[in-house]
């Protein structure tokens, strides 16, 4: 089996090399490895580690489920386990409805059998506090007992820590399970000498009753207390896919399609494209598709946020997952599957959530020289305890290292950002807003510009004719005809406009020979032995047409009323005008009040004329608009805005809007545009409602907010925790920390940063 650039070649872990900077280029090939660790050791002999055969990359298309690490989303395997680099249990590739609570169940009954082994072990150990304590127990049938029951207790309960800790050895990657197994293994195993060979002890290191002390109610209750924090953590974890499993669950399970005249009850996976289905009240929409017959009023708040039912009637749109509340209706498939919104959306949280914020890699640097440095500090705490401590100092030393090793917590460190990041996308697809990736959400929160494209985006992009002029021998009907024989083939909401009135009059649309489109600008065709042409006043002009100054006094009149004029030409002969009306979103107004309070200044950029333009920026109250703009010249206004203002948002919905939004920093795509402009987002607005602008915002500023609490709280702790453990404060106060204390905060701190990050659910957006 040859080797593969995305297979780790040290440790054999699924790479993506877009998401790791581990990459090394040998004989011409380039491997990705999941940390520095792997790729130090493969600069160091190469040709040992190419020898090797490694399995073959995931193929998620065949296979039921993998497996990944919330910290470390390079690390992808086919069962479950534990990564390698963190030790952390590894989550489903696949968010499913259903929570695997396998590893939670394991550390749940670990935990419980641990404190029934645990607690006689500490009252044994604290017997020595009641009065005349040894008449009823000897020392030597006490600590036999404390022996008997920690070790099982130990070597099960706490076999996965040492697992975990061998791994991190093997592939250079020490991480908290390495602390845990180092504490709980040195206390352990001194404890065991002591017991089972006092003799080799000095008398510097025994009771005034001659007994050398042993710890075994330390690693006991250490273990109970990091199984606890396990078992807290696993259960905060899986809330943080609370929201995708709350769009898996709203999944309807069952569709009844129409064969004749019977209703069919199949399970949706059967349904397919082109299938008539009933949709009954209080029904559960079965997949996406449109209207064939009735109406109804149709909860959409799963893709929208908003609670209001919205009216549905004949042709229009539906939702799979949406609820249906009043009429029965019949629908058509268009979407079924993986197609289908409510998929999608679920594709592109997952995604979003595994994905790597910025700020990441600074932890990840951070993360990478912590254990060490903790290692480090617990050595000098012994050493310098052992040398100048209170006797037994060597037993003083031993204790308080090992309170280092339990209080430090890099778990609590790397899982600042990947859990703010997993609530944050989660909470933004409960409103309807997309992100694609935790870059996107970073930059957001730092935006000061938004431009905008006013077809779709301010506007509903649903346009209507309006009004329609022509020469006065000209006959209405055959140009609105030839205008829509031409128009057919286009995709601009204008030319649906254009095809709508034309079947509004009941007019027979011929074929179309020699179709052309300028984007933005005009289509142009041959209809019946006749050239026409349709669009901009520049576009007929560039075509050398005639006649354009007769109708343009007629035309600056309606672009004034901000109608969008088409001319109409035949045969290079300007024949009429086609006056077409896209009116404002209702939401659009609070959408761009609520932005101007957010501190954004708002550019529209529109490839519509001057009048239009500027009629409908003054409506908005936009802060500039930039009008006639060709496509390829949208792109290289976001360039220039991008040198003159620092980072910029875009949001459009059209084909012509897909460069432009590739070049802006954050692009946002309305969900109800085009797949190209959305495919080229950042950000995708479920309904194109322009209020998740600013809820994508407001989430970006909490996110961001979120992860800084969150590296404040692991930071201060360990920087506050890690010296007291040491021992800092003895001369001045007296005080120790207890390594069992210290093992209950390690464990406590990384559900306390699960929690801060699980207020991302209750944001107001």
């Amino acid at each position: 089996m040859t080797n593969s650039p995305h297979i780790d070649p040290i440790c054999g872990m699924t790479v993506d090399p877009q998401q790791t900077p581990y990459t090394y280029e040998y004989q011409h090939q380039v491997y990705a490895f999941c940390s520095r660790h792997c790729l130090d050791r493969f600069k160091q002999n190469p040709a040992q580690f190419l020898t090797k055969d490694r399995q073959a990359p995931l193929d998620h298309s065949t296979s039921a489920q993998a497996y990944t690490c919330p910290m470390h989303p390079q690390v992808q395997q086919k069962e479950p386990g534990f990564c390698p680099i963190c030790g952390m249990a590894l989550e489903p590739l696949q968010i499913e409805a259903q929570v695997d609570e396998s590893e939670y169940k394991d550390m749940f009954k670990r935990f419980w059998i641990g404190v029934l082994l645990a607690l006689p072990v500490f009252l044994l150990a604290m017997s020595h506090l009641l009065p005349q304590s040894d008449k009823w127990i000897s020392v030597t049938i006490s600590q036999t007992l404390q022996f008997l029951f920690t070790t099982p207790l130990v070597f099960w309960a706490g076999w996965p820590f040492f697992v975990r800790a061998w791994s991190s050895l093997k592939n250079r990657s020490l991480n908290m399970f390495s602390l845990i197994a180092l504490g709980v293994g040195v206390t352990y195993l001194y404890s065991v000498v002591a017991f089972l060979f006092p003799h080799l002890f000095p008398f510097a290191f025994r009771h005034a009753t001659g007994e050398v002390p042993v710890y075994f109610e330390t690693a006991a209750v250490t273990v109970v207390l990091v199984l606890l924090g396990q078992v807290l953590e696993l259960k905060a974890r899986s809330h943080t896919s609370q929201a995708i499993r709350a769009l898996l669950e709203r999944a309807a399970k069952f569709a009844r399609v129409m064969q004749g005249e019977q209703e069919v009850e199949v399970p949706v996976d059967q349904v397919q494209v082109g299938d008539v289905l009933r949709v009954r009240p209080g029904d559960k929409i079965p997949v996406d598709g449109r209207l064939l017959e009735g109406q109804s009023a149709v909860d959409e708040s799963m893709v929208t946020g908003e609670p209001i039912p919205v009216e549905k009637h004949q042709h229009d749109e539906v939702t799979g997952g949406t609820i249906n509340q009043t009429g029965s209706f019949l629908m058509q498939a268009e979407k079924v599957g993986s197609d289908t919104l409510l998929a999608r959306i679920v594709q592109m949280v997952a995604e979003a959530q595994r994905s790597r914020a910025p700020i990441q890699s600074l932890v990840d640097q951070i993360a990478a020289y912590f254990v060490p440095v903790v290692i480090v500090i617990a050595l000098l705490s012994f050493t310098i305890w052992s040398w100048i401590g209170p006797q037994p100092s060597f037993v003083y030393g031993l204790i308080n290292a090992v309170a280092v090793l339990m209080i430090a917590c890099p778990c609590a460190l790397g899982l600042a950002t990947p859990v703010s990041i997993m609530v944050g996308m989660g909470r933004g697809a409960e409103l309807g807003v997309l992100i694609k990736n935790a870059e996107a959400l970073e930059k957001l929160e730092k935006v000061k510009t938004l431009i905008v494209d006013k077809t779709g985006t301010l506007t509903e992009g649903k346009p209507t004719l309006t009004a329609f002029f022509t020469q006065q021998e000209a006959d209405q009907d055959e140009v609105l005809r030839l205008a829509a024989a031409v128009e057919q083939q286009s995709e601009h909401p204008l030319a649906l406009a254009v095809l709508e009135a034309a079947r509004t009059r009941h007019l027979l649309i011929p074929q179309i020979q020699h179709f052309h489109s300028s984007t933005g600008e005009g289509v142009s065709g041959r209809v019946e032995d006749k050239e026409i042409l349709v669009g901009k006043e520049s576009f007929l002009r560039d075509k050398q047409v005639q006649n354009l100054q007769s109708f343009q006094e007629k035309a600056q009149e309606l672009q004034r009323q901000a109608q969008t004029v088409l001319f109409v030409a035949i045969n290079y002969q300007t024949v009429g005008l086609l006056a077409v009306s896209d009116p404002i979103k209702k939401t659009t107004l609070a959408a761009i009040d609520a932005l101007h309070r957010l501190g954004q200044t708002i550019i529209m950029l529109t490839g519509d004329n001057e009048y239009t333009a500027r009629a409908v920026a003054k409506e908005l109250k936009v802060d500039d608009v930039q009008a006639g703009v060709a496509p390829q010249a949208k792109q290289q206004f976001v360039q220039h805005v991008q040198r003159q203002r620092g980072l910029v948002a875009m949001a459009g919905d059209g084909i012509n809007d897909a460069p432009a939004l590739a070049a802006a920093d954050v692009g946002i795509a309305m969900g109800t545009g085009s797949d190209v402009a959305i495919e080229s987002a950042d950000v995708t607005l479920v309904k194109g409602d322009m209020r998740g602008i600013a809820r994508a915002m407001l989430l970006s500023r909490a996110m961001m907010r979120n992860i800084r609490q969150n590296l404040f709280f692991a930071f201060i702790y360990n920087a506050l925790g890690i010296p007291i453990a040491a021992g800092i404060l003895y001369p001045l106060t007296g005080l120790l920390l207890n390594p069992m204390i210290a093992a209950l905060a390690m464990s406590l701190s990384s559900v306390s940063v699960i929690a801060n990050a699980l207020r991302l659910r209750y944001t107001k957006l």
